[in-house]
Parts: structure tokens; C-alpha cells; sequence
């Protein structure tokens, strides 16, 4: 039954909750959970490669971001962050996985209000095979329809709560495209789980770290593979007419990497094809991961 949820996992693969290692079949937790009740959580995805987390540093830097943000204390340091992603990359039947930490406020009464005194947190780390962007992918780009980004004002904070999402995907999938590309007021913010990138006359733009987008651990290594190949960067609000008469679109993210886009709301961006500074980004994104 699990292998038919998550393709290449059996119910023997071990999970890390709450300090124990265990089968998959066997982690529970309460329905009192206020994960579950709430949404009262956090999350992160690392791509393994090579049995190695890939900028692990900056992924926990987030979490104990988003966790502060939310005044979830779990008494954890960053280094015992790494040490428990790092040690679920090592256990993990597969060379390249992706590695998914929870972390949720803990099981208490149904009160919306925080419980007093604090209570233990629900912390649980698992992994599964990492899947690579199919070639037809990267040689022909992604088919996107824009909408409304409807989610709340806090998309800087990785949060559980995915519900906008969601919608955002299914937005996606009824139209028989692969993503959204989502505006606010007009504005860029991100596609339904990526962040969107914008490239016109030679130049990769980018909405600005804020409080509307989720900075991707991407975000700081686009900074790098732009800089190391001489391409300029600007951070700043992205006009909904920006995107639409961009040389190039792409996307990013933990699981789908960089990827070309090709088509927006049933019109190709440019010529349709895929890009020169996509498919010089991507190659030094390969040279990135070739030297780990």
C-alpha cells in the first residue's frame, strides 16, 4: 500500500519520529497533533545526491528560520538539524533521495491559541527516491496558465498549511498544463511550488526576498551560477506584462531543479524554445552537482 503512495517505498524503509528510528509502517501520531488539526508546522525538502545533502547548511538556516517565525522552539541546534538530515541520507536505500523533515507544535487540545506552558514538538524526517526532471523537460519546457495568487501574506515561512498550493497545482492540472505562474496586484510571486525566474535582454530578474514569495535555497544559488557566468541579476518586482514579453521563463525548485517554461496561458514565450541563458544556467547547475 505504501509503495503505491510513494513509488520505490516499502513499508520496511526506516523514518526518524520523535528521537526513534522505526518502519514507515509502523510512525504514527495522534489525530490531536496540531499539524494535522491546524496546519501548525514546518517543513523542508533536501535533494540528496550522491548520498549527500545538497546545501544543507542553507536549508536548515531556513527552517530555523521559519520555525522562529512561528515561535516553534525545539531546543535543537543547526548542527543537530544537519545531523539528522545527513544521518536519514546515509540510512536511505537510494543513492539519490529527498529527504522531508516535520516539524509540528505537538498534540494538545483543540484551542487555536498556542498551549501554555509549551509543549514537545512532533519532529519527523523520512526519505524517498529522488526523481530527475525527464529530458522532455529540459529540451521542451514546461506549458504554464497565470492565476490570481490567492494565498496569505506570509509565503516567506515554509509552513505546512500548503492548501493555497494545492489549489494553485489543481488550478494547473484542470487546464492540462504542467504549473500556474501566480500574480499578486499585478506582480510576480511564484508558480505553484517554485520559484519563477525571468530572463529579458540578456538579464535573469527575480521577485525580491520578501514576505510574498518563498526564497528557495535556489534563489542563492542562482545568485552564484549568474555571477560565475557573467550574467547579470536583479531582484525587484516583476510586472505581470514583464513576464508575458520575457526572452525566457524558468522555474526552480528542490525537486524539479531548473526548468525551462515555454508556454504562457496557451501562448509561447519568445520563440517557444528553450533558451540560451536556461541552458547556460543549467549547465552550470550540472557542473554544481557533477563536483559533489
Amino acid at each position: 500500500m505504501i509503495e503505491e503512495l510513494i513509488p520505490g517505498v516499502t513499508e520496511d524503509v526506516d523514518v526518524y519520529l520523535n528521537g526513534d528510528i522505526l518502519p514507515l509502517s509502523q510512525a504514527t501520531i495522534s489525530v490531536l497533533d496540531r499539524g494535522f488539526i491546524f496546519g501548525d508546522g514546518i517543513y523542508e525538502v533536501v535533494p540528496v545526491y550522491n548520498r549527500k545533502p545538497f546545501r544543507l547548511e542553507q536549508h536548515v538556516a531556513r527552517l530555523m528560520r521559519s520555525l522562529d517565525k512561528i515561535s516553534l522552539q525545539t531546543g535543537n541546534t543547526a548542527e543537530e538539524w544537519q545531523q539528522l538530515m545527513t544521518m536519514m541520507a546515509q540510512r536511505a536505500p537510494w543513492d539519490n533521495s529527498l529527504v522531508y523533515l516535520q516539524v509540528t507544535r505537538g498534540v494538545a487540545k483543540r484551542d487555536h491559541a498556542f498551549p501554555n506552558p509549551p509543549i514537545k514538538p512532533t519532529i519527523f524526517l523520512m526519505a524517498a527516491p529522488r526523481v530527475a526532471p525527464s529530458v522532455k523537460e529540459i529540451e521542451q519546457g514546461l506549458r504554464t496558465v497565470s492565476m490570481l495568487d490567492m494565498r496569505w501574506l506570509h509565503c516567506d515561512i515554509k509552513s505546512v498549511s500548503l492548501l493555497g498550493n494545492v489549489l494553485a497545482k489543481q488550478y494547473a492540472v484542470e487546464r492540462g498544463v504542467d504549473d500556474v505562474i501566480q500574480f499578486r496586484d499585478g506582480y510576480l510571486s511564484e508558480a505553484s511550488s517554485a520559484n519563477i525566474w525571468v530572463v529579458k535582454d540578456g538579464a535573469v530578474i527575480a521577485p525580491p526576498k520578501d514576505n510574498l514569495v518563498l526564497e528557495g535555497i535556489r534563489y542563492g544559488l542562482i545568485e552564484e551560477l549568474c555571477q560565475a557566468e557573467g550574467i547579470p541579476l536583479h531582484l525587484r518586482p516583476v510586472s505581470k506584462e514583464e513576464v508575458e514579453q520575457a526572452d525566457e521563463l524558468f522555474l526552480s525548485s528542490a525537486t524539479k531543479e531548473i526548468l525551462p517554461i515555454t508556454e504562457l496561458d496557451a501562448k509561447p514565450i519568445a520563440n517557444g524554445e528553450v533558451g540560451p541563458i536556461y541552458k547556460a544556467l543549467k549547465q552550470a547547475y550540472g557542473k554544481v552537482l557533477a563536483a559533489l
